[in-house]
């Protein structure tokens, strides 16, 4: 490891990684001594291996929470979704995986499309501080957001008070539906929500040499092979540089 990757590590030789337990697309499972298990922590052990160091896996239950606790030094790198209003205090290195974000509606819902959905009186429910909430909140010039904490509470809002739409990405709204019955998945997408890779903006050394290793591991399979091997290859596509 090159000494000025090590003095971009606040921990001699550790590379902490904050993680999004909130996706669970990314993060499906909890290893036995309790480390989330899943694409976003396994991307982040191998960014550790190829740098020479050891991995910490530092879990936050939302994307907002991990943004935070940048102000607090708690990690090196975060695996969350770049965004404008995040790329404000993080410097995102790459995307590794993209999904598509729309809306669930009621199957009797009169809107039929992502354009539909922006209208006086329409009331959406949303997971607070999500990326498409972030993105939502530039866009939208008329309808309603109705933030919840997390991907059940925005559901349950969204159930509860008989909201209009929830806005989710495509695969985790699929299961929504499918549990609730009744529901229509609009087609198309409002965004394209970027899972990428974050680090300290200071960080001059470590950013370069992740991007190098992701440019790699996009193209080599890698990445395609973390989606096969957690089961969620119909759900996430590697990212387009």
């Amino acid at each position: 490891m090159a000494v000025s990757i090590e003095q971009d590590l606040s921990r001699p030789g550790v590379l902490r990684a904050g993680i999004n337990l909130g996706n669970i697309l990314l993060v499906t499972g909890k290893a036995a001594n309790g480390d989330p298990e899943g694409v976003a922590p396994s991307l982040a052990g191998l960014i550790a291996d190829h740098l020479g160091v050891a991995v910490e896996l530092v879990p936050f239950a939302s994307p907002g929470a991990v943004a935070d606790a940048l102000a607090d030094d708690a990690w090196d790198i975060a695996l969350i979704a770049e965004e404008p209003e995040r790329a404000k205090t993080i410097a995102f290195v790459d995307a590794y995986v993209e999904i598509e974000a729309t809306y669930m509606v009621p199957a009797d819902s009169p809107l039929k499309t992502i354009a539909d959905v922006d209208a006086e009186g329409v009331r959406i429910a949303v997971s607070d501080r999500s990326a498409y909430d972030l993105y939502l909140s530039r866009t939208l010039a008329r309808a309603q957001l109705c933030r919840a904490e997390g991907l059940q509470g925005a559901l349950d809002l969204y159930v509860e008070g008989k909201l209009d739409a929830l806005a989710g990405l495509r695969p985790a709204l699929k299961d929504n539906a499918a549990e609730l019955g009744g529901q229509r998945i609009l087609d198309g997408r409002y965004t394209a929500v970027r899972q990428a890779v974050g680090t300290k903006p200071q960080n001059a050394a470590l950013r370069p040499a992740i991007a190098d290793y992701l440019k790699t591991a996009k193209a080599d399979g890698t990445i395609a092979g973390l989606l096969e091997r957690f089961g969620v290859q119909e759900k996430l596509s590697v990212a387009k540089d």
